[in-house]
């Protein structure tokens, strides 16, 4: 029992930052932008995290540094992009390959530092319950902001004027331009928030995953992210689901070579990769059935106004 909590915990840590990138990212391309620099805001907040941590001495210092981080690094996005009117794969492409050669510079001096740790909580009486108490109670704080902040864009994107106002501006920018709307604020905004996301989700990494500076920590986990709002069809709860399975799948290859599985450690290691392009694929394939299938005027997957 206490592996089967220990391997339930360990997969609950490798979806947090995957679950709290993707969320964001959603936002992002409900507002009719696409932001591959996902990994690379990621690798910012990662770094920013862990540097302003250690130099302080404050975890919590170092979270709210890593949130910054990724917040300013889609500011320069947004400007590219919304204000300069540059192409948004090419800019988001390039701002993944600066984040990953700054961070690289930024943390020379960190490598092989003591970072901080965020504390999971301890509550009294709770946390000791058999299986649950630990699972449901005795997680770090990320995983129930990662939590709060799912439930919170849900509500916002379909319960709120607001939140359908940011919904017709990526379907149509152009008819909610006409109504009056101020599309380009809200893109702003969605992107910043994004950025935020995925400097906290690189936050989670250096602060409670493995609380330490390494060069590339990030390992693709942005691209992962952006795969996860496609396989959700950009549904925040599909989102939910499906960055705990990525997680499964994360660390399931991790306990395979643990256990000495006969298969080599490269193919394991590749698992979560393949996993993305398998979900991919079959997502391209349903989609073609359904437009096959369906007459023109319904049942149309949403695609975000580029």
């Amino acid at each position: 029992m206490d592996i089967t909590v220990n391997i339930l915990l360990t997969v609950a840590t490798a979806a947090t930052p995957l679950l709290i990138a993707a969320i964001g990212e959603l936002v992002v391309e409900r507002s009719g932008v696409l932001n591959l620099g996902v990994e690379g805001m990621m690798i910012m907040g990662a770094v920013g995290g862990f540097g302003a941590g250690y130099l302080t001495g404050s975890p919590w210092i170092g979270l709210l540094a890593a949130i910054a981080m990724g917040a300013l690094f889609s500011l320069l996005f947004a400007i590219m992009t919304l204000s300069l009117a540059t192409n948004q794969v090419a800019t988001g492409l390039s701002l993944t390959l600066l984040g990953l050669g700054l961070s690289g510079m930024m943390g020379t001096n960190f490598v092989g530092q003591p970072g901080q740790r965020l504390p999971n909580l301890d509550i009294p009486g709770l946390t000791s319950i058999p299986v649950v108490g630990r699972l449901l109670f005795g997680q770090d704080p990320i995983f129930y902001i990662s939590i709060a902040l799912t439930a919170a864009v849900m509500w916002f994107l379909f319960k709120t004027r607001k939140g359908l106002t940011l919904r017709s501006i990526g379907d149509s920018h152009s008819s909610a331009h006409a109504l009056g709307i101020q599309v380009i604020r809200y893109r702003y905004l969605s992107v910043i928030f994004g950025g935020a996301c995925a400097g906290l989700a690189g936050g989670h990494l250096s602060l409670v995953y493995t609380p330490q500076w390494v060069e590339n920590m990030t390992a693709g986990r942005g691209w992962i992210a952006l795969a996860l709002v496609v396989f959700a069809s950009w549904r925040p709860w599909r989102v939910l689901a499906g960055a705990y399975i990525f997680g499964a799948v994360w660390i399931g290859q991790l306990h395979a070579q643990a256990f000495g599985i006969p298969v080599p450690s490269q193919m394991l290691s590749s698992l979560p990769y393949l996993a993305t392009i398998v979900v991919l694929v079959l997502i391209s394939r349903n989609k073609r059935l359904t437009m096959i299938n369906t007459p023109a005027s319904l049942g149309q997957p949403f695609v975000p106004d580029r």
